[in-house]
């Protein structure tokens, strides 16, 4: 009998441990830092193309990859480099005869990673193609023909890729959910946060509404810190208008985030002749992995009080989050602030 409650025991602390961490972002270096590199290939004559090779800089160094194209293509001019505050420029034309469609283009170094490269191929004929090649397949084929798919599948990936991997973002949606425990009321929260950072990113990416990057992240980072602070105020008893209004709150920072997503779509652009559908398909993925990490934590949850931890929770996890929230929004504004 007493093995059996040791062993409930320790497994109720290993998930209050869990849920712990699971709360706790990693450091703000991997706050919207893991940016894709980006390869452009342009056809300028029938098996001639002009290439432009972006690599991100991360802590002042450049990531060790390099491009490995077909055996037999050459250097039409040497690569022209160009540096820039958050990346290293590459220029060069190539040729190979017969062309690149069919053949096949190395990542090298790719594979050592957490990077993804964003690829886009515009052929003489018209056809162009939209590919997002991933560390566990670090290479890719010119297709001859590709088609509107490739688009959606490349940015879909890529907006999932962002929600997932902002953690920043994760945290004020994770900070929303500790404040707002009724399942109707979070729903209509989720969707006006949802709604408003649709809208700023369409307006940012379309070019009608321009904000700098870093006051941006500086002020989302700064949300999050007002949002911990709301939540010491719930559990104080004390009233808020985050309590009484979550839904518009979250409309509010909801615009600001939406700016921060479209300085990540920025970094990578959008296809020439199909801008619309790029953005309509970054913006669901977002969505996607957002309600993928509501579920998770909804779960998560639903499991701690299935084998009784609830009250352990409540006891020692909901107290401490806010103020854990609280000091990784802190570092992450006064990181970002320095950045000016």
């Amino acid at each position: 009998m007493n093995c059996g409650r040791r062993v409930l025991l320790l497994l109720r602390w290993s998930l209050l441990s869990a849920l712990v961490m699971a709360w706790m972002p990693l450091p703000g270096a991997w706050a919207h830092e893991i940016r894709p590199a980006y390869l452009e290939i342009n056809e300028i004559t029938p098996g001639r193309y002009d290439v432009l090779w972006r690599t991100p800089v991360l802590s002042g160094r450049q990531l060790p990859i390099v491009l490995k194209f077909a055996e037999g293509t050459r250097n039409v001019t040497e690569p022209s480099l160009r540096e820039l505050p958050d990346s290293l420029l590459e220029r060069r034309v190539i040729e190979l005869p017969g062309g690149l469609a069919g053949t096949r283009i190395d990542i090298v170094g790719l594979q050592a990673t957490i990077t993804d490269v964003l690829v886009r191929a515009q052929m003489l004929n018209g056809t162009h193609s939209t590919t997002l090649v991933h560390p566990s397949q670090p290479w890719l084929e010119i297709a001859a023909e590709r088609g509107w798919l490739s688009v959606v599948g490349a940015y879909l990936r890529h907006g999932i890729d962002h929600i997932l991997l902002g953690y920043d973002h994760l945290l004020f949606v994770f900070a929303l959910m500790l404040i707002v425990r009724r399942t109707q009321a979070l729903l209509w929260t989720i969707t006006a946060f949802t709604l408003a950072h649709s809208i700023t990113l369409a307006l940012a990416t379309l070019g009608l509404v321009h904000v700098p990057g870093p006051p941006v992240e500086a002020s989302i980072a700064l949300s999050i810190l007002l949002l911990a602070c709301e939540i010491v105020r719930l559990q104080r008893g004390e009233a808020s208008l985050t309590s009484r209004w979550p839904w518009l709150v979250a409309f509010c920072f909801g615009l600001l985030h939406g700016l921060g997503f479209a300085s990540a779509l920025a970094s990578i652009g959008l296809p020439r002749g199909d801008i619309p559908l790029a953005l309509v398909a970054f913006n669901v993925g977002v969505e996607l992995g957002q309600l993928a990490f509501i579920a998770v934590v909804l779960a998560l949850f639903a499991l701690a009080r299935r084998i009784r931890l609830a009250v352990s929770l409540e006891r020692y996890a909901r107290p401490a989050a806010p103020y854990a929230i609280g000091i990784m929004a802190s570092f992450w504004f006064f990181e970002r602030l320095a950045s000016f």
